[in-house]
């Protein structure tokens, strides 16, 4: 063999040893510290027995965009809530739905049962001319026009909640002086590209977002999952509410941000066995939410946003090519084998370290070990929505949700 084919074949196994190595323990650190941070995280706490109905007042706001398949089961679901307080209801915010979301809503709240107080639909109606309003935020300002309660929740409309949930959130939101708390829901998948997906992101979620540190006042670190905001209506006037935020893709960042900033004590608690979400129906769907958010969910700055998906390339789709490429290497250069066979063996405990991460996942989610395979085409779709975030953030060219232009 030539001297320069034996130096290409040293280079090749040590690029191959390298990233087989950089992904194993990039893994580890990501399942360690996932493990670490859940491990003190707050949960949502049971009501106690017999508790007393609260005297406060609350209103439950869905604001939804053709949600026609989404809203009957969240409706059904939340119209069946055991009462938080003495003096409840929900209100819908149709956004110009152009299909059946209106229709589907007025069908359950009838089939309900429920008291005609109980639920009420509003029109937002269109959006003032000349002013930028994104996303949901037009629709829950429109809302906050006829709240006069003394908490408002938001629920998104892909939101499944449980009878208990909302009298154990208000309850402890009473309890621990809250002016907003949000809740981490369990998340379901039903399609492929969510299996490929959607567990990666909770990881990331779970590390990028330190539950721990969100709840601590003296930390700057602040976080709220707008599928589930509670707010203490006088605390969300203060910030501004949605109306302050008009043009704000990532709403409940920032306004999370506004209640931390204000001095305002915010909790971020884990609420999997409270509320299940469902964020995406199909690729499409996820496609499009996540090259929205990754960018500006990294704080709008382009090499992290770069550099996390390159890195989540090669955590999760790297093992699952390095194994087949070590493998062959080991069989055409015999001189390098022992180096091929310790990188083989790395790529191998990455897959290992990812069926570790989804049995994690099972636990502490309820997340089923379904398709876990799938994460390493993940990785892939993920070092695609990275560049194309920050190409669609940036230029605003096909920059958008459920179809409607962000810019």
């Amino acid at each position: 063999m030539s001297p320069g084919a034996v130096l290409a074949g040293s280079a090749l196994t040590w690029t191959l040893m390298l990233l087989s190595a950089g992904a194993a323990l990039g893994l580890a650190i990501l399942l360690g510290g996932l493990a670490r941070v859940f491990a003190r995280a707050p949960r949502l706490a049971a009501l106690p027995e017999q508790a007393p109905l609260p005297v406060g007042s609350l209103t439950v706001v869905v604001p939804a965009y053709n949600e026609a398949v989404n809203i009957g089961p969240c409706l059904t679901n939340l119209l069946a809530s055991e009462p938080p307080c003495s003096d409840w209801r929900v209100l819908l915010v149709d956004d110009g739905s152009t299909d059946a979301t209106v229709a589907a809503a007025r069908a359950v709240a009838l089939d309900s049962g429920a008291p005609a107080e109980r639920f009420a639909v509003l029109e937002a109606g269109p959006r003032p001319a000349g002013e930028r309003w994104v996303g949901k935020n037009w629709p829950c300002s429109r809302a906050m026009e006829q709240v006069a309660s003394d908490w408002v929740l938001f629920v998104d409309a892909d939101v499944r909640l449980q009878p208990s949930a909302l009298g154990r959130a208000l309850a402890q939101a009473e309890a621990e002086g809250a002016a907003l708390l949000s809740l981490a829901p369990r998340l379901s998948c039903g399609c492929l590209a969510e299996w490929m997906v959607q567990p990666v992101m909770v990881s990331l979620l779970g590390l990028g977002f330190p539950i721990e540190a969100a709840n601590d006042p003296a930390s700057p670190v602040a976080f709220a999952a707008g599928p589930f905001m509670l707010f203490r209506r006088s605390a969300y006037a203060a910030i501004g509410g949605h109306r302050a935020l008009a043009g704000e893709v990532v709403e409940d960042l920032a306004l999370a941000r506004r209640i931390k900033e204000s001095g305002q004590r915010l909790r971020y608690l884990l609420g999997l066995d409270a509320a299940e979400l469902r964020m995406y129906a199909n690729f499409p769907a996820l496609w499009e939410g996540w090259t929205k958010n990754w960018l500006l969910g990294l704080e709008g700055d382009v090499p992290r946003a770069l550099g996390a998906a390159a890195a989540v390339a090669l955590m999760f789709s790297g093992p699952w090519l390095l194994t087949p490429a070590a493998a062959i290497a080991g069989l055409l250069l015999p001189a390098q084998r022992p180096l091929l066979l310790a990188a083989l063996a790395l790529a191998l405990l990455g897959i290992g370290l990812q069926l570790a991460l989804r049995l994690w996942t099972r636990r502490e989610f309820a997340l089923p070990l379904q398709h876990w395979w799938l994460m390493g085409a993940g990785g892939l779709v993920v070092a695609g929505i990275g560049p194309v975030s920050v190409w669609r953030t940036l230029t605003g060219r096909g920059w958008t949700w459920k179809g409607r232009q962000l810019t």
